[in-house]
């Protein structure tokens, strides 16, 4: 059994989130799609945003795959959210299933900033898919020193989308750039509860990929 785990801040989730997973599952052919927004994420501020919305928001996913499941674990577990105990609970879960790690790119550079990196390898296979154009060779360079300390990384190689949350957040995209960068139901659930101070058309459609 292959089980593929993709985790993040989803703060919102967009095109691009949607993309590398749809990558990632395409080369890794799980038999379980593991969608798990983090509780409180280590590498960045804290999401000020309610974690029952992220969770919500991430229905965007569901249609990557029918055995896509969004999990609440992280959210329910108190203090930050460290991928290590993630798989390791996945690992006590599923004893026999192969694990793998759906990343970005730009984590992948950091990747040896996270705690406890080297069990990470030793316990999933990580599944890359770039971020932006031209940096394949820097991904490669990345993956050298992993692979040499006995991980497994492999790199999707699809289209990246250029997108990022930080952005959203900040008000960088109009309402209508910002119809073709959510798909649904994250523009209803922003506009619902009033998210980011961005304002989304009543008369845009969510993207749906």
């Amino acid at each position: 059994m292959k089980i593929l785990l993709f985790g993040g801040t989803f703060d919102p989730p967009h095109i691009g989130h949607v993309n590398n997973l749809r990558a990632a599952a395409a080369l890794v052919q799980p038999d379980k799609i593991i969608v798990m927004p983090a509780g409180v994420p280590p590498h960045k501020a804290a999401s000020t945003t309610p974690g029952e919305l992220r969770l919500a928001m991430c229905a965007c996913f569901l249609p990557v795959a029918d055995h896509v499941e969004i999990s609440r674990w992280e959210i329910d577990h108190a203090g930050r959210s460290f991928t290590i105990n993630t798989l390791q609970m996945l690992r006590g879960r599923w004893p026999g299933a192969a694990l793998y790690l759906c990343v970005g790119g730009d984590m992948l550079e950091s990747f040896t900033t996270w705690r406890s990196w080297q069990q990470i390898l030793a316990l999933a296979t990580l599944v890359v898919q770039s971020r932006r154009d031209g940096d394949a060779a820097a991904l490669q360079a990345h993956a050298a020193p992993l692979r040499a300390a006995g991980g497994r990384v492999l790199l999707a190689g699809a289209a990246p989308v250029p997108c990022a949350s930080s952005q959203i957040r900040a008000g960088r995209y109009s309402p209508a750039e910002l119809q073709a960068l959510l798909p649904s139901p994250v523009p209803r659930i922003i506009a619902q509860n009033r998210l980011y101070g961005i304002k989304i058309g009543k008369e845009a459609q969510p993207c749906d990929l």
